[in-house]
């Protein structure tokens, strides 16, 4: 059985030798023009749609991946600056819980990204590429056969033309003919059918891909979108904070301040006179000695900016000089909050018609 195996094994490697020294001879022939080649123009624009679809699928499978790797480094970075800012977030600063959920919360939202992209694109995308090494192996393949094809038919064709006639070589010829003209003629049709539906599937790949990428992206950016706007919020909110305490420290050094300079005007022999009966009231800082109405307290000047949320506000700029003035109702006035008007508004319009509310924690008083 061994010596038998050998035999077969033997004689198919000597027919594969025989078959491409046939190929070689045959291509060589039809080079030089001894031999007509069997040409198909439809099918080599389908093989040259074939390989073009192949090298942009190729592409676009390359380019995505490189496009993950960049979701996937973004993420690392991502998380790597969410941690740091959790592990500087004092325990004791304003939404400390919050700070550590949004980092949660956006480590779950990259590693989402990444796998639906995987899942959504990557997958389809490798099950379409895996289609093209078999066909481009038939292609090869048919190829090869078309040579036979037209290596059997010149040699039943010059036995037939031979002065000698053997009727049993020719018999031969023509049984090898019609052997390699029906092997050939099984893989054209075969691919004449699947090379055009191929090339029309390239849309279906694009269209899921591309799909799948702008409405993951979009679902992604999204979410990402409010966890960031809601970060935003609680640093807002964080320098409030760090603003009322500096509004704190420094409105009690300013009643300090106040204090003694009370006690050294009491001490002293050049005490200020009280403005006479019919005498306009003035108010002094260290910025003018222009006269006010006599409706404001005290002026105040602004620390920080502070920008109005609604319409009965006033809007600050550090630096500003407010007079403040009292409420028309008592009970209308929420603790830590003023009522005035910008100096510059009472210099230039003599009214007070602009006056509005504003914190008092953000200004210091003159």
């Amino acid at each position: 059985m061994a010596e038998v195996g050998k035999g077969v094994n033997a004689g198919k490697l000597a027919s594969n030798v025989q078959k491409r020294i046939t190929r070689a001879q045959e291509k060589v022939l039809q080079k030089l023009g001894k031999a007509d080649e069997t040409k198909d123009t439809a099918f080599e624009e389908e093989v040259a749609k074939f390989n073009k679809q192949l090298a942009d699928g190729s592409k676009l499978q390359k380019d995505f991946k490189a496009y993950l790797a960049a979701v996937k480094t973004m993420h690392e970075c991502s998380k790597r600056l969410q941690d740091c800012l959790a592990e500087m977030y004092d325990p004791e600063w304003f939404g400390k819980e919050e700070v550590d959920s949004i980092a949660e919360d956006t480590d779950v939202l990259w590693q989402d990204f990444h796998q639906n992209l995987v899942d959504n694109a990557l997958i389809s995308m490798d099950t379409y590429l895996a289609q093209f090494p078999d066909i481009k192996a038939r292609i090869a393949k048919r190829e090869r056969k078309l040579v036979d094809f037209d290596s059997a038919r010149h040699h039943f064709a010059s036995i037939q033309k031979g002065k000698k006639k053997d009727e049993a070589k020719i018999a031969k010829a023509e049984e090898d003919l019609g052997r390699a003209q029906k092997v050939f003629e099984e893989i054209n049709y075969e691919l004449q059918e699947e090379l055009p539906t191929l090339w029309d599937s390239r849309v279906g790949l694009y269209v899921n891909t591309f799909q799948s990428v702008a409405g993951l992206e979009e679902k992604f950016h999204r979410d990402m979108g409010k966890l960031n706007h809601n970060l935003s919020d609680i640093m807002t909110k964080l320098d409030e904070q760090r603003l009322a305490k500096k509004g704190v420290t420094t409105a009690s050094t300013g009643q300090s301040e106040e204090a003694a300079n009370h006690n050294l005007s009491e001490s002293g022999s050049d005490a200020p006179k009280s403005p006479a009966k019919n005498e306009t009231p003035t108010v002094t800082n260290g910025s003018s000695d222009a006269e006010v109405p006599p409706s404001v307290l005290y002026k105040v000047k602004a620390l920080h900016d502070y920008g109005a949320t609604d319409s009965d506000e006033l809007d600050l700029k550090a630096g500003d000089i407010v007079l403040v003035l009292p409420f028309a109702n008592p009970d209308d006035q929420d603790d830590g909050w003023l009522m005035g008007v910008k100096e510059s508004h009472w210099l230039q319009n003599k009214n007070l018609l602009a006056k509005g509310v504003f914190p008092e924690n953000f200004t210091q008083k003159l």
